[in-house]
């Protein structure tokens, strides 16, 4: 066999190894930010879309220091207690003086915004999760179209989020 003819095929052995090293290496890091996506989304979307079992009721918001707004709370769901403090996280979704619908957290005086403004608030954190992923897709794993349809859905779901609150 010739020398070039054995150069060419390692080479194409080597190149070879290479793609499916990037192929593997990019396909984590985006399954990875994935996952960091829904697991901080998770934290907050489990009170709002696990609502069984749960003490819902509304919140009239109060007061508002630093990151967090505190107020009243008056039960709706069956074996809810009313409370005379509860507390939410302050965000561009809750202002002072308003009243929203809200699930406590179980064995804290924490709340969550429930119904579809809530849910869309809650995976936000995943939104810009798909909206990240898509440029290693497109970038590391040259899946242009695959990365098009997530960074789309990272990018409606936080307009829809957007919208509704």
């Amino acid at each position: 066999m010739p020398a070039t003819a054995v150069s060419r095929t390692s080479r194409e052995g080597a190149s070879a190894v290479l793609r499916f090293g990037r192929i593997a290496a990019m396909g984590a890091v985006a399954v990875l930010i994935l996952i960091a996506g829904v697991w901080s989304s998770w934290g907050t979307a489990q009170h709002v879309m696990l609502t069984k079992g749960r003490e819902q009721g509304a919140m009239s918001v109060t007061r508002c220091a630093g990151d967090v707004c505190t107020g009243p709370y008056t039960p709706a769901s069956e074996g809810s207690r009313a409370r005379a403090r509860v507390e939410i996280e302050q965000s561009v979704a809750v202002r002072q003086g308003q009243t929203y619908a809200v699930a406590v957290k179980p064995g804290s005086s924490d709340v969550v915004r429930i119904g579809p403004s809530g849910l869309l608030y809650a995976w936000v954190p995943f939104g810009g999760a798909l909206l990240l992923a898509s440029v290693v897709v497109a970038g590391g794993l040259r899946l242009n179209r695959l990365a098009w349809v997530m960074g789309g859905c990272g990018l409606a779901l936080i307009t829809a989020a957007f919208v509704a609150l």
